[in-house]
């Protein structure tokens, strides 16, 4: 269960993360099916009440979860398939630690997590939370994170396409690492990004 050169302006950093807890159930966003839009309904979810791409998410099929599963326990035992780590985050609601594979980038200097899905729950509790943490094996990362707006995301998502487009470009409605700044900064509403910044 891979956030023209992006602005360095970013926006007022949300609160700091708890640091403690055991992951919770991943799913992912890997395996090749036809992916279906929908717009969450869950009360109090950014998009409940919206639709467009603010709302935008694609579920993962029963296939996507059982092999988000596996990968979770490969990085959990310090395997990394493609540079896939596990990524936990506080539960906005039930204060549980919710974990997911995801593609780390580094670009720029910098560290971003991309939802190729959309607006989906990982990154709905990352706003609520602030930050997570990232495991590989016995390599703990505690971060930090800042949700870039939309102006600064199209280097980004050429990066992370240039690098994962073969594993997530289904969910990019024909946008690629080829694609104009102009065509990015129009995907950029449907996928968020964080920069992420590691605790001390």
């Amino acid at each position: 269960m891979s956030p023209v050169q992006p602005a360095h302006t970013l926006q007022t950093p949300l609160r700091a993360l708890p640091t403690s807890g055991a992951p919770g159930t991943p799913h992912s966003a890997l395996l090749h099916q036809t992916p279906q839009a929908h717009r969450s309904d869950e009360p109090g979810a950014p998009g409940a009440a919206r639709s467009g791409p603010a709302a935008h998410y694609v579920r993962p099929g029963l296939l996507d979860r059982a092999f988000g599963k596996f990968v979770g326990r490969l990085a959990r035992r310090g395997v990394s398939l493609m540079g896939t780590a596990e990524l936990s985050v506080l539960g906005r609601s039930s204060g549980e630690w919710r974990s997911i594979p995801v593609n780390p980038l580094g670009f720029e200097g910098g560290d971003y997590l991309v939802s190729a899905r959309g607006h989906s729950q990982w990154v709905r509790n990352m706003r609520a939370a602030g930050g997570g943490r990232l495991t590989l094996g016995r390599k703990v990362r505690h971060f930090t994170a800042v949700e870039l707006t939309d102006a600064e995301k199209p280097a980004v998502l050429r990066a992370y396409l240039e690098r994962w487009g073969w594993e997530v470009g289904r969910f990019f409605d024909g946008v690629t690492a080829s694609s104009t700044d102009e065509e990015l900064l129009a995907a950029a509403p449907r996928h968020p990004v964080f920069r992420i910044t590691t605790e001390r």
